[in-house]
């Protein structure tokens, strides 16, 4: 079964939950360092859904007309 895609709201969160952990220090230096690539990947996949979301956004310029948002 596919797993379902996460909004950024629920990465946001599970990425503070990540951070508290690693903050807390209780655990090994394994576990430190598989919570950090677990966290850089989740933050990977936020900038890769706020780019998604850039490309899909519309300006709306001064005489009304739209054109997609370019960075």
């Amino acid at each position: 079964m596919a797993e379902k895609e996460q909004t950024l709201e629920q990465l946001f969160t599970e990425l503070e939950d990540v951070i508290q952990t690693m903050e807390e220090g209780e655990i090994s230096l394994e576990e430190s360092f598989g919570l950090y690539h677990k966290g850089m990947d989740m933050l990977k996949e936020c900038n890769d859904k706020i780019d998604k979301v850039e490309k899909k956004m519309l300006v709306l310029d001064n005489e009304g007309e739209t054109y997609e948002f370019e960075n």
